[in-house]
């Protein structure tokens, strides 16, 4: 495999590179996000074992709200192309958005009791006022900002794993946390609704820090004298990019995992282990070893080998360590095992997802002399979202056609043909998905092009062109 060129510095190279205190800053943003969104990974055991919804209500509202999420991400890309404050483009949105953000999440919970089509309605409002609207309005600009600080790509790199390394412990909180402290508070939708407000509160505090220490730094003159593009010029320029939908698929195929992870294994906890407590210990063993991982290795490993090829390493090991599982599906320590050696494999992906991603907006100005920070972004979480929420539609689908059982009382027998499509589920679903990143990672060829495409920007901005 071809090691990764250092990448060619900016005009102002020293202009780009970032302290420890404001990377640790910027992946605190994460953290604060990946409260709401790792509640959001056992939303639907939330839904069927303790509002009383059903599985294909649960899917109907995943699969539209994801249509319309899709287009917000859309519209906010190009809103953020279009921003101009004291505060920049991408930053003053981090401000703007994190109140009506944790609210939102405690609002998700607070479901009435009364007829399917009222409980319909309360769930699309409210999810989609979480995601479609809130999410979407804080994530995308926060997402953005990394290229907006800096254009060294191992600053972005470095960046992305902070950035990962930290995320991964708001999903502690809000999944490993919850569920026990939920046992706690009273095991009812009340309790939900009582932790979901200590999270909320958090994560605003952790956004404010993001906000206060995450400057836009990156300047270009030669932008200032081009005029707004057009939109379907914009469209062109973004679908035609090809390490874009690379990269996309990439982050679409990483959020899969995890979502198919926080959604299943409860269910799988419960049903095969009986005991959903369990989830959150399998979580920490995956979680933990991630975070671990990407803190000890990552930044070595990256150096030696550049993001792809060490993505695609952590790839195989992780694949090896499902087929693992698959061995002894029904054994918890083996599952506990599988977990760990899949958790060691994830690392070098998760850790520099967000690189690729602002290596691919180098890319578009280099390749069609259009910038567009906000829309690549937006575009990516298109297709994360839009993959998610097919994803999560289907396995609500794949439950209700096997029998599946919902309650409001967290109490119902499920039949064993339920029960064996949860562990189908787990078994090959995940196994389709890391197939998939080996794919599109083999044939991803942009770390080694990086270093050419940043000589012939720093050059053409010289002469005042894009």
């Amino acid at each position: 495999m071809d090691t990764a060129q250092p990448a060619a510095a900016a005009p102002d190279p020293q202009n780009g590179r970032l302290s420890w205190f404001t990377r640790i800053s910027y992946g605190l943003g994460d953290t604060a996000m990946n409260i709401v969104a790792g509640a959001m990974t056992i939303l639907t055991f939330f839904y069927t074992d303790y509002a009383g919804v059903e599985p294909t209500t649960v899917g109907l509202v995943f699969l539209i709200s994801r249509i319309f999420d899709g287009v917000s991400d859309l519209i906010m890309g190009f809103i953020v192309e279009r921003t101009n404050s004291k505060w920049g483009k991408s930053r003053p949105w981090i401000l703007w958005s994190s109140i009506p953000f944790c609210v939102s999440i405690v609002l998700i919970y607070t479901v009435p009791q009364g007829s399917d089509f009222m409980k319909f309605v309360y769930l699309f409002i409210t999810y989609n006022f979480c995601n479609t609207i809130c999410y979407t309005a804080l994530n995308l600009p926060y997402g953005s900002l990394s290229a907006m600080m800096t254009r060294i790509s191992r600053e972005r790199d470095m960046l992305s794993i902070t950035r990962m390394a930290l995320s991964p412990i708001g999903k502690i909180i809000s999944i490993s946390a919850t569920l026990p402290l939920i046992k706690v508070l009273g095991d009812n939708q009340a309790a939900w609704i009582k932790v979901m407000s200590i999270w909320a509160v958090l994560a605003f505090i952790l956004l404010m820090l993001c906000f206060t220490q995450c400057k836009e730094t990156v300047v270009i003159e030669a932008r200032k004298k081009v005029s707004k593009v057009p939109i379907i010029k914009s469209l062109k320029c973004l679908f035609g990019n090809k390490y874009f939908w690379m990269a996309m698929t990439i982050w679409m195929m990483q959020c899969i995992i995890q979502m198919v992870t926080g959604t299943i294994l409860p269910y799988y906890c419960k049903y095969i282990f009986h005991d959903d407590s369990l989830f959150s210990i399998l979580l920490l063993c995956e979680v933990i070893t991630t975070i671990v991982c990407t803190i000890l290795f990552c930044p070595k490993l990256l150096k030696r080998f550049g993001k792809r090829n060490m993505s695609l390493i952590g790839v195989v090991v992780a694949l090896v360590g499902h087929l693992i599982y698959c061995l002894n599906p029904t054994s918890f320590s083996w599952v506990v095992f599988s977990c760990i050696i899949r958790g060691i494999g994830f690392a070098p992906l998760n850790s520099v997802i967000f690189g690729f991603l602002g290596d691919v907006v180098e890319y578009g100005q280099w390749k069609f002399h259009v910038r567009q920070e906000g829309l690549i972004f937006s575009g990516g979480s298109v297709g994360y979202k839009v993959g998610t929420g097919i994803t999560g539609a289907f396995i609500t689908v794949l439950m209700s056609w096997s029998g599946y059982i919902s309650s409001s009382t967290a109490d119902a027998v499920q039949p064993q043909s339920a029960i064996d499509m949860i562990v189908n589920m787990y078994m090959y679903g995940m196994i389709i998905i890391w197939v998939i990143l080996l794919v599109v990672l083999l044939c991803y060829k942009l770390d080694k092009l990086y270093p050419k495409i940043m000589r012939d920007l720093v050059a053409r901005e010289a002469r005042g062109e894009l």
